[in-house]
């Protein structure tokens, strides 16, 4: 988590003019995306992430609709959709040979500044 973290704060830190409104965004991701300040295509693809990571089975035709319906085309679903699907592959592969997380990579998710 906490190196994604760490690439998310790459990818949106053009978008801010000072370093910490970028930290502020990333940790508040972090925390809970569900409350963060996402624009609605992206709440919409975390939403869709979330139920194929957690709830595949219910997935439905009802899922795609949504993502298309904020823009994404079917190259866009079935990419994502491979992302999402090699991170809980390669995680769960992880958790199971007890590969522990790296060490030097700086925690996110605790409010900027604290700890």
């Amino acid at each position: 988590m906490q190196a994604h973290a760490h690439d998310l704060r790459a990818e949106v830190a053009p978008a801010y003019e000072e370093d910490a409104d970028a930290d502020r965004f990333v940790h508040a991701v972090v925390r809970d995306w569900r409350t963060a300040p996402l624009e609605p295509a992206d709440r919409a693809l975390c939403e869709y992430a979330s139920k194929l990571t957690h709830q595949q089975r219910g997935m439905t035709p009802a899922d795609l609709e949504q993502l298309r319906a904020h823009g994404f085309d079917d190259t866009a679903i079935h990419d994502a959709t491979q992302v999402v699907a090699y991170f809980n592959y390669i995680t769960r592969i992880a958790d199971a040979l007890g590969v522990e997380p790296e060490d030097f990579i700086q925690p996110w998710g605790a409010a900027p500044g604290a700890g």
